[in-house]
């Protein structure tokens, strides 16, 4: 059961107690969904074609990956031939992704820090700022997130936003349909966690944790105010995978939300660039 008067203040240290359990249990099993780290070292490839293709060529490009976990797709950019940056509040999941950029040799930085209170030695540091999944679920100040973000970035960079749509996480189950979650609002939720999306079928200590709901105008708008030009957002009816172990699976292999004779979109994307400085004629 979600309670809706969760105190804002306890959300960050509750949700690193989740993922710090989180980034040792995942990669850990045989039958993790995502995160099969020995393929991994050997080469496999973690991103998807829909980030790949909206952030595009990274080649000798300074890139950051906000909210990395232990660094599978943050080392898939570097592999990519970016120079890269992982954060993540999580110390277990940063000094897990340095180990793993050691066992595969790629050069990458990882930083333990808030995404909501980035350090300012990230400042005008990068062409690309990207978080794919999972994301603005977790953070209570997403106009914090946003100017976070900004920050890091040159003049002319961009951020690249992948995550599952507002529409999609209001929905708890298909079969029969129940629908528990606000769409919008940013105030806390406090919920239990019992497991993992990793492996739905692994068992974990009960956790409290703090989830907040930010709507797609919301999250648009944020972007906005932190200065950046919004240049693309994309809703998406179709994914590879089934971010939360829910969804049907077509025959094409895509999974999809069903809603009535059409389908709510899964997952949402947003490319938002800063501003060039003006430059003043004589």
């Amino acid at each position: 059961m979600i309670d809706t008067l969760a105190n804002a203040d306890d959300g960050t240290a509750l949700n690193r107690a989740l993922w710090d359990t989180l980034a040792r249990v995942h990669g850990s099993t045989a039958t993790d969904r995502f995160y099969d780290v020995e393929s991994f070292v050997a080469g496999r490839e973690t991103l998807h074609p829909l980030e790949r293709e909206l952030v595009g060529d990274v080649s000798g490009k300074d890139l950051l990956h906000l909210q990395c976990h232990f660094g599978m797709n943050t080392l898939s950019w570097a592999r990519l031939g970016a120079r890269v940056t992982g954060v993540d509040f999580s110390p277990t999941a940063v000094e897990r992704a340095r180990r793993l950029a050691e066992r595969t040799g790629l050069p990458a930085t990882f930083v333990e820090a808030d995404t909501q209170r980035l350090p300012d030695s990230l400042a005008g540091r990068f062409d690309l700022v990207v978080a794919t999944y999972g994301i603005l679920c977790w953070i209570g100040d997403l106009d914090a997130w946003m100017r976070g973000a900004a920050m890091a970035l040159r003049p002319g960079g961009s951020l690249f936003l992948v995550d599952l749509h507002p529409a999609f996480q209001t929905v708890a189950t298909l079969e029969p349909l129940v629908v528990d979650w606000p769409y919008g609002g940013g105030e806390p939720h406090r919920d239990t966690v019992t497991g993992t999306y990793a492996e739905p079928g692994l068992s974990l200590p009960a956790q409290d944790v703090v989830e907040y709901p930010h709507s797609i105008g919301e999250i648009v708008t944020a972007a906005a105010t932190a200065g950046l030009i919004v240049q693309h957002l994309g809703e998406h009816v179709a994914a590879e995978f089934d971010p939360r172990g829910i969804l049907p699976q077509g025959r094409d292999g895509l999974y999809r939300l069903p809603f009535g004779d059409s389908h709510l979109p899964v997952l949402y994307s947003l490319r938002a660039r800063a501003p060039h400085p003006h430059t003043c004629s004589a």
